[in-house]
């Protein structure tokens, strides 16, 4: 996989800003496969993928004079694309992520899951962990949620987030560790 120019790039934002139709284009152009890779490993069906593309170029152009340091659109792209995508899972309803109900009377042993003070405590401690996932450096947050909550395999993830395997193992295992410690708490 081709390293993108990151100089080209950053001309290319500066240019848009100056809204230059012709040089948002080829910023599409450079990343629309990067965007519907994701997209497609994230959603996991190409027309939805399809959709979120359109979205988050959308959100892209719109946005394009927020962007401070031109030469991070690449990055700035791929959060939109992760805001997009997880947008429509949560608005869909029909993801197979199970709900937080569900997670809880999985781990809990029948007896408990009709004690309404333990499922509260379990409730909270669960919203306590999403709440330390989003706060988590967004690489890997993107990983750990991709692992844990889609089910996706290493070399899937590695493909989404177009970076080697042995990143995303990185990302997730220094995602486990904040995740510990700010659990501890």
């Amino acid at each position: 996989m081709r390293e993108p120019d990151y100089e080209q790039i950053g001309q290319l934002v500066l240019l848009s800003q100056q809204n230059n139709s012709d040089a948002f284009a080829t910023l599409y152009a450079l990343t629309y496969n990067k965007v519907y890779n994701y997209a497609c490993h994230y959603l996991r069906d190409t027309y939805l993928a399809q959709d979120a593309v359109q979205e988050t170029f959308i959100r892209a152009l719109k946005n394009i004079h927020s962007i401070n340091e031109p030469k991070l659109f690449v990055s700035w792209l791929n959060k939109i694309a992760f805001n997009v995508c997880f947008d429509m899972v949560q608005k869909s309803g029909n993801d197979a992520t199970p709900t937080d109900d569900e997670i809880i009377s999985q781990i809990l042993d029948p007896k408990e899951s009709n004690n309404p003070e333990v499922n509260t405590q379990m409730k909270h401690e669960y919203k306590r962990l999403h709440d330390a996932i989003d706060a988590l450096p967004f690489k890997e947050q993107q990983a750990v949620k991709m692992k844990f909550f889609n089910g996706m395999k290493l070399e899937d993830i590695a493909k989404t987030l177009g970076t080697s395997r042995s990143s995303v193992k990185r990302y997730i295992a220094q995602g486990e560790e904040m995740l510990r410690r700010s659990m501890k708490d």
